[in-house]
């Protein structure tokens, strides 16, 4: 399993554009897609969302990598 760690810089990121930023894919479009497919997890839920605000304390999952979002 692949960990890794996002810091924060605002408020909050929209999920499509975490997903891009971290690596996992290669583009916002790109997330977009996984997340419309039902790939991505928010917190142990799945999330449908391509633009859900994800705020500091949240764990994204998306196959065996992890996200987790800090301050």
């Amino acid at each position: 399993m692949q960990r890794l760690e996002f810091q924060l810089r605002g408020e909050f990121i929209e999920l499509c554009n975490l997903l891009k930023l971290t690596g996992v894919c290669d583009s916002g479009g790109a997330g977009k897609a996984l997340v419309a497919e039902g790939l991505v997890s928010v917190d142990g839920k799945v999330e449908s969302r391509k633009t859900a605000k994800i705020r500091a304390g949240q764990v994204v999952s998306l196959g065996d990598v992890r996200i987790r979002v800090l301050v």
